[in-house]
């Protein structure tokens, strides 16, 4: 599979645009990385994730971008795996597992990707402080899965935006949010059991909500909903752009 439907240029114009961007880290971000001996996408996964930290800059001695690789045949790392809910390899997670990528975060991805260490580093999500308030009170659990593909353009937009609720949740001490980004050819049958004929689309615990990118009001709309248990009451949205899967 491996490069039929994702590239994965690695070369010096790409690491000097990383440097570049993650030069304004501001605070120490930590990547899991889980893999295992039998996948076709994890040795290109580690690769990617380790040319991301190797580009992160210098602070007090350190990369400000640890990574720690986890392998499912180790019997030590199963406990991470349990710890973050991992269940698929590769995946790739940021504060402890409450933002998730199931399959490798390539292609398009990589700008969204690189969005989300930085908002982090910088500890500032990007939403509107009604959706701020709003995250702060919710009650129930939302499992948000993006479905994307890699040479989706507009994919990144919706996945930065489910990763940044997840992340303000966090931040809010109400960590109700887990945004999982799940790469659609690595994971045919989420995309099959959502019936995705385009992307990126959104479902809210097990619910097909959006297809496109949703505008931010409307989405903490439907979160607020899923929280509470009420999503049937809603109409799925298309908004924003989508490409065919």
């Amino acid at each position: 599979m491996s490069g039929k439907y994702y590239d994965l240029d690695l070369d010096e114009s790409f690491i000097n645009e990383l440097k570049e961007t993650l030069a304004y880290m501001v605070n120490p971000v930590t990547i899991s990385v889980f893999v295992d001996e039998e996948c076709e996408t994890c040795e290109d996964t580690i690769k990617l994730i380790n040319t991301i930290a190797d580009a992160s800059p210098i602070k007090n001695g350190k990369k400000m971008i640890e990574v720690k690789i986890y392998n499912k045949s180790n019997q030590e790392d199963l406990k991470e795996f349990q710890k973050q809910g991992v269940e698929r390899v590769p995946a790739v997670t940021l504060i402890g597992g409450l933002i998730k990528y199931s399959g490798i975060p390539a292609g398009e991805e990589i700008r969204g990707f690189i969005e989300t260490i930085m908002r982090i580093s910088e500890n500032d999500s990007g939403l509107e402080k009604e959706t701020r308030e709003e995250l702060a009170k919710l009650k129930g659990n939302v499992h948000i899965e993006t479905v994307i593909t890699p040479s989706c353009p507009y994919c990144p937009y919706a996945v930065l935006l489910s990763n940044m609720f997840a992340y303000e949740a966090y931040k809010q001490n109400n960590p109700k949010i887990l945004s999982e980004t799940v790469e659609a050819y690595e994971n045919m049958d989420i995309a099959e059991k959502y019936g995705v004929m385009s992307v990126p689309a959104i479902a809210l615990n097990g619910v097909v909500s959006f297809v496109g990118v949703p505008y931010e009001e409307d989405f903490i709309t439907y979160i607020k909903a899923a929280a509470e248990n009420k999503l049937k009451q809603m109409v799925p949205k298309e908004e924003g752009e989508a490409t065919g899967i």
